[in-house]
């Protein structure tokens, strides 16, 4: 607000939000919404669940997004990407499953060869930023930029145009839905407005773009998380992290929905982490009517059905 408006309102320059007239609280909330359920009746081949696994391979980007050169930091990251992505794709190639890798671009330049092989194994590579940066600190023009050259560094890494997007650490700004629409984007996997796909609305107009929902109780990262510099640190054994991903997916079968996970592989890719990850599918595929998706399939259906 400007002075002279805050002088003419009676507000200070700087009113806080309990001071805010109804009009500017009302235009935050409403700039992007859910729309209405995407959510089939039933899903591919008669399915009565969609589960969409997903991996946010982070690697080297968690330390060099803050600006950081630790060695012992980047050697974290390292660890998802010459022991988690291998240990993941192997576990998911047993299971005969297709999920959903977002990578960083700096990821993709670091190492090219994981994503082609990801590609070439049928799994799907998704844009998650440049360098894993906060989309809500950046100019607007700033992060077209940079949400648009991410998108070319993995076409040109993999070999196939991303269609959807998951944005770091789920930062989404007010422009960020703009940008997606003008890439022509599929889907968009950063929000957390249900359980199940739904539209994203843009200023209460319906955009075509599918949200394939998250949430932080179905992400390992929370759990099971350890900075030595921070207050991060894992609280929950493996069998504690099963067990919560077990009573999400159970609530997902219950009520014919989708089931969607957030992994990353310098989290679950450790020894004693990865079997969370197996025993979790073993435990859905005792389960009948399950479609395991990849989040571009999944959403392509959703968009079919529901003749967006």
């Amino acid at each position: 607000m400007s002075e002279a408006k805050a002088k003419t309102s009676g507000l200070p320059a700087q009113a806080e939000a309990w001071q805010w007239p109804e009009e500017k609280w009302r235009k935050i909330v409403e700039k992007i919404r859910a729309g209405r359920s995407l959510k089939p009746k039933t899903w591919k081949g008669g399915a009565r669940c969609a589960v969409a696994l997903s991996f946010d391979s982070d690697h080297e980007t968690q330390t060099l997004r803050w600006g950081h050169d630790s060695p012992g930091r980047l050697s974290a990251g390292q660890y998802g990407a010459r022991v988690g992505v291998p240990r993941i794709t192997r576990l998911l190639d047993k299971y005969d499953i297709k999920a959903t890798f977002f990578v960083p671009a700096v990821v993709a330049m670091l190492h090219p060869d994981e994503q082609k092989r990801a590609v070439k194994e049928g799994h799907e590579v998704g844009i998650h930023s440049w360098i894993h940066e906060l989309n809500s600190q950046l100019p607007p023009k700033n992060e077209r930029d940079l949400q648009m050259r991410a998108a070319d560094v993995l076409e040109k890494t993999c070999g196939v145009r991303p269609v959807g997007i998951r944005t770091p650490s789920w930062d989404f700004s007010p422009h960020t839905l703009s940008i997606t629409r003008e890439m022509g984007l599929l889907y968009d996997s950063s929000l957390m407005a249900d359980d199940d796909p739904y539209e994203l609305l843009e200023d209460g107009e319906p955009t075509g773009i599918v949200e394939l929902p998250v949430e932080w109780i179905r992400d390992d990262a929370p759990y099971l998380s350890m900075d030595r510099f921070g207050s991060a640190r894992p609280y929950t054994p493996p069998s504690g992290v099963l067990e919560v991903f077990m009573r999400e997916f159970d609530q997902a079968y219950e009520s014919g929905g989708l089931f969607l996970l957030t992994m990353h592989p310098h989290v679950i890719g450790h020894a004693s982490r990865i079997q969370i990850l197996e025993e979790l599918i073993q435990y859905i595929r005792s389960h009948a009517g399950i479609w395991f998706a990849r989040h571009d399939e999944v959403a392509r259906y959703c968009k079919e059905k529901a003749k967006l």
